[in-house]
């Protein structure tokens, strides 16, 4: 399901002008490395028959009587009043239901999404658009249901179901066909979309076949040599980090880099993964948003193991290789395992060991070990970082566990205290990095040594590694800007990619000496990392050989943005570029058209504000904000906006307004106190400003700042 979360991210190039827009297979003229589907059938009819029928082969479908499992006998579903009636007319698929213009009109469906356990239905749309209706066909219970019970959107806000964050293009597509090309073209604002196959097939994972059936036809007749790999692009046997890699440009949330084939090639050239960000994971990497399995996977220790996803999974029909606890028990058991000879070999599946009774649900491996959690109202999907319940961080930190998701009726603490007595506190409460990473977020001074020793430590996962670079950015001390200075460097992209993000703050001579060499890093998500960090260091500061590297990165970071052209947080990044060169027209005509495609878009509503705000033009400034405040009233962070510009402009009982607004919305901010407390005491209402001073010191009181202004309060007194 669609959310406005991790925006920024969502990275995006313009690469062809199109007269006309629609979506389409490819053409058959065209040239690709791509072999016709059916080609594979000949030589691999286990595997197809296996494929065959799998979520992968019926991801995405024509609306035919055999595609389509929802209820189109004239039934209608009716959302907060609004009704959806679903019918058939001269063979085709119907809905009745609000059109973007607020009026009922008959909306043809031309294609099935998915086949469970839910059905989506796409609806083609002016300038090649492909439109998900919100109402979706429930296989399981059989029924109609919206994806977003209880929410309601304005007709402007791109999370409608016809605004852009429901477009299939740019939100859906890629992961649901084979060699799917966006084709979205910027000045038109339109798509004209392609595909090899309309279905994730052989190619989606295996890549471009075309050289592997030359092969197999010259083998055939005993003429293949010079071939590498059999002639494929992707050769996974064997190989259990590019199996994984394979996997996760759909099966990870993340952002793309680049239009071109991906496979076989490094993952961070292509893609951008989230880290352990919140709102998108629990502080102990649980997930919590629609993360999907990749970020969760990178945490286990099965992965550092070399486990793949096709020790559990057939990589053909997607389906668990073994029932119930026996997929765990290949490897968990009492007998030896060659391939990984750490293993504690015990009975795992015994009460001695999951205090349960036997043959029951809770006597399940996943139950304990990969809870699930409900998306997109009935789709359950389990966590695949194979943790070991720690209801005690559930008490710390308000995390979820699996003890408490059965024994609901039970306290975390309840909880807690059985699994001590199980398994002992060594064993029940150890050191987590979820500790370090919630008090992090929340800014804590004391986590910035535990985040540096965090960062640094290679026996934590690379994506925990990562996230705790990343929250570094945030304290800029000498010891948190060492750790990331030596973590530039990591042999692993992704920490590399976080590290050099945070080196912002560098003096120009530093920054250059440290970041200068990863313009030519090899991993694409390095190079446009250092592009950004070095675009607002002046331009003698260069060698020429320096300045013709950032000239290239900084094309290549401009390309990597309109990638996603069509989405607004492509534009936020081109717009802080912008900034970072001093080109202010050009950040300021970046941040509109984020604005443009989601007025919603609190990013780009603060950066243009505040660009408006150095530019001297607080009227324009003022302006964005309140239009902003508008649509969404309860961001406190708007209001704490408008009330700097409002104060700066000295209409203090307007700012002070204003302030209470984003105190009552942001009630654990001290410096939204420590500004209301002193435009109060300016206006002359001391005790009101004493008041929330001392508000400000509860909530920071080690804030010089706050001190100060209270000493000053009370010797005017």
């Amino acid at each position: 399901m669609i959310s406005r979360l991790n925006p920024v991210c969502r990275t995006t190039v313009v690469t062809a002008l199109f007269l006309f827009a629609a979506c389409t297979r490819n053409d058959a003229s065209r040239l690709s490395e791509f072999a016709a589907p059916e080609t594979c059938i000949t030589c691999h009819e286990k595997e197809y028959a296996e494929w065959r029928n799998s979520h992968h082969d019926l991801a995405m479908q024509e609306a035919t009587d055999q595609t389509v499992l929802g209820d189109f006998s004239d039934v209608t579903f009716t959302h907060q009043g609004v009704p959806f009636r679903f019918f058939k007319r001269d063979g085709r698929f119907f809905c009745n239901t609000k059109g973007p213009d607020g009026q009922f009109a008959d909306f043809e469906i031309t294609y099935t999404f998915g086949v469970e356990p839910l059905q989506q239905y796409l609806v083609p749309f002016p300038g090649g658009r492909l439109q998900c209706l919100p109402v979706a066909w429930d296989t399981r219970q059989k029924r109609w249901f919206h994806l977003y019970p209880d929410q309601t959107f304005r007709a402007d806000d791109p999370l409608r179901w016809t605004g852009s964050y429901q477009t299939w293009n740019n939100m859906c597509a890629k992961c649901h066909s084979t060699n799917l090309r966006k084709n979205y073209n910027l000045e038109q604002d339109a798509y004209h979309t392609e595909w090899d196959v309309l279905d994730v097939s052989c190619q989606a994972c295996h890549g471009p076949g075309k050289t592997h059936v030359e092969w197999a036809r010259k083998h055939e007749a005993g003429e293949a040599s010079g071939y590498e790999n059999l002639g494929l692009v992707v050769r996974l046997k064997g190989q259990p980090a590019r199996e994984v890699a394979a996997c996760a440009p759909c099966h990870a949330r993340r952002a793309e880099i680049s239009d071109e084939s991906w496979h076989g090639r490094p993952l961070l050239n292509h893609f951008l993964p989230s880290l352990l960000q919140e709102g998108l994971y629990y502080p102990d990497g649980q997930i919590l948003d629609e993360v999907y399995v990749w970020g969760s996977f990178l945490q286990s220790k099965m992965y550092r193991s070399g486990v793949t996803c096709s020790d559990c999974h057939n990589p053909h029909s997607l389906k668990p290789v073994k029932a119930g606890n026996a997929l765990c028990l290949q490897c968990h058991q009492q007998r030896p395992n060659e391939r990984f000879p750490d293993l504690v070999l015990k009975n795992y599946d015994s009460r001695e060991h999951h205090f349960h009774q036997p043959g029951t649900e809770a006597a399940q491996c996943v139950s304990c070990h990969m809870p699930a959690r409900v998306y997109m109202v009935v789709d359950p999907r389990r966590d695949h970082s194979f943790r070991v319940p720690r209801p005690d961080l559930s008490v710390k930190l308000g995390t979820p566990n699996a003890c408490n998701a059965c024994h609901n009726d039970r306290s975390p603490e309840w909880a807690a205290r059985w699994v001590e007595k199980w398994y002992g506190p060594k064993v029940a409460t150890p050191p987590h990095y979820g500790e370090v990473l919630a008090a992090g977020r929340s800014g804590q001074p004391e986590a910035e040594p535990r985040l540096n020793a965090l960062a640094r430590d290679p026996q934590q996962p690379n994506i925990v590694r990562a996230t705790a670079a990343d929250l570094l950015r945030n304290y800029g001390t000498r010891e948190a800007t060492e750790t990331l200075v030596s973590l530039a460097t990591d042999p692993d992209g992704l920490i590399r990619a976080a590290a050099v993000n945070g080196l912002e703050r560098l003096p120009y001579a530093r920054r250059l000496q440290i970041v200068a060499p990863l313009l030519r890093d090899p991993v694409r998500a390095v190079r446009i990392s250092a592009a950004r960090v070095l675009a607002s260091v002046p331009a003698r500061q260069f060698s020429p050989d320096q300045r013709r590297d950032l000239e290239a990165a900084v094309e290549e970071f401009k390309r990597v943005q309109y990638v996603n052209g069509d989405q607004p947080g492509s534009h936020l990044n081109l717009g802080v570029l912008y900034e970072q060169l001093g080109q202010a027209d050009r950040a300021e005509a970046a941040y509109r058209k984020a604005l443009a495609l989601d007025p919603y878009f609190i990013p780009a509503r603060f950066n243009l504000a505040n660009l408006y705000n150095r530019m001297g033009q607080n009227a324009e400034a003022e302006s964005v904000l309140r239009e902003g405040i508008e649509r969404t009233p309860d961001d406190g962070e708007l209001f704490y906006s408008l009330a700097l510009v409002l104060a700066e402009e000295q209409r203090l009982a307007e700012a002070a307004d204003a302030l209470g607004h984003a105190a009552a919305l942001l009630p654990d901010r001290a410096r939204v106190r420590y500004n209301l407390g002193l435009v109060l005491q300016r206006l002359g209402r001391r005790p009101q400003a004493e008041e929330q001073l001392l508000k400000a010191h509860e909530l920071a009181p080690e804030d010089a700042d706050v001190l100060y202004a209270l000493a000053v309060f009370y010797a005017q007194d």
